[in-house]
């Protein structure tokens, strides 16, 4: 499987802070490109944070996650597996975003992630605020409603705000389900907490058979028997991964517009992913990084370390 061309940059080459930064140094491959066909996990930025309703700066989250990940390495420490080695894997650009039109952009996302699911290439994405999430399930679930891992502080399952009908980092969930891209009996979202505007959101979760795991019971239960669970709910079947990076601790990881006291830590963070192994994780995303909000890049290199605990699973699903 191994390809010299789909190799990343050894910092034995290059030193790290050299170069031009792409995801995890890994070959910039635009689906014009002459190789596109070969790649079967593709990196893609999805820059946008028309959907946040507070603080903004997701946008500027997959360029600063790039640098970050200059620092990823060929092996997983744990497993041994070497990704670059198992599956061709390449940064695949930009969705370029309008970002004065929500409705277009989500329409853009969406038509990219239905190229890609033409050409069998499996997307990780860097968002971008959660909304982003709604147009890569309605490029992806065309076939059929996928199935959903999810790691969160929020549901994102509220309904439209301001008595509007204008979609937001609140509710990509809520429409997912709605127009039929999610099956929300193979739905889990693990790490709920903070305080509520109401409780629309569990209503919702709790009419249509999703599984929400507070905090609180994450905890009390610990990590293997969450997410043994997790992995009986999404079964074999294709499943989409989305990870908000608001599920770690703000102690952890200050960048991100919606922070909630009470989360994980850097380790539990990653040992979730873990868990994962075994899922039939298709797709899948690392949202909600706001460089402003933490320019020390601490924030984004825990958010590139979680991408490459999710590009594992994904190889390893392969």
């Amino acid at each position: 499987m191994s390809d010299s061309f789909f190799q990343p940059v050894s910092g034995m080459q290059m030193p790290r802070f050299a170069g031009i930064a792409t995801f995890m140094r890994l070959p910039h491959v635009p689906l014009d490109h002459p190789r596109a066909g070969e790649v079967q996990i593709g990196l893609v930025g999805l820059p946008w944070d028309g959907g946040v309703t507070n603080r903004p700066g997701p946008r500027h989250g997959p360029r600063q996650l790039r640098d970050q990940s200059t620092m990823i390495r060929a092996g997983h420490p744990v497993t041994g597996l070497r990704p670059f080695e198992a599956a061709r894997c390449a940064d695949l650009g930009d969705v370029g975003p309008n970002p004065v039109d929500n409705p277009d952009t989500l329409a853009r996302f969406e038509s990219f992630f239905a190229d890609l699911s033409a050409r069998a290439i499996r997307p990780l994405a860097a968002g971008g605020d959660h909304l982003c999430t709604l147009g890569a399930l309605r490029g992806l679930a065309k076939g059929g409603a996928l199935g959903l891992v999810h790691f969160d502080s929020h549901t994102d399952l509220y309904p439209p705000y301001f008595g509007g009908t204008a979609l937001t980092h609140g509710n990509p969930f809520r429409a997912a389900v709605e127009e039929g891209l999610l099956d929300p009996r193979r739905m889990v979202q693990i790490g709920i907490r903070g305080s509520q505007y109401d409780r629309s959101d569990l209503d919702f979760a709790r009419a249509n058979g999703i599984r929400v795991v507070p905090i609180e019971e994450f905890f009390a239960r610990g990590i293997a028997d969450v997410m043994a669970e997790a992995r009986e709910i999404v079964g074999d079947r294709p499943a989409y991964l989305s990870y908000d990076i608001d599920f770690v601790d703000p102690s952890v990881a200050p960048g991100t517009g919606t922070p909630e006291w009470g989360g994980p830590n850097a380790f539990e963070a990653m040992q979730v992913v873990r868990e994962c192994d075994g899922l039939n994780i298709v797709a899948a995303d690392l949202v909600e990084v706001s460089p402003p909000l933490d320019p020390s890049g601490g924030t984004a290199w825990l958010g590139a370390s979680l991408m490459f605990e999710i590009l594992c699973v994904m190889v390893a699903a392969l």
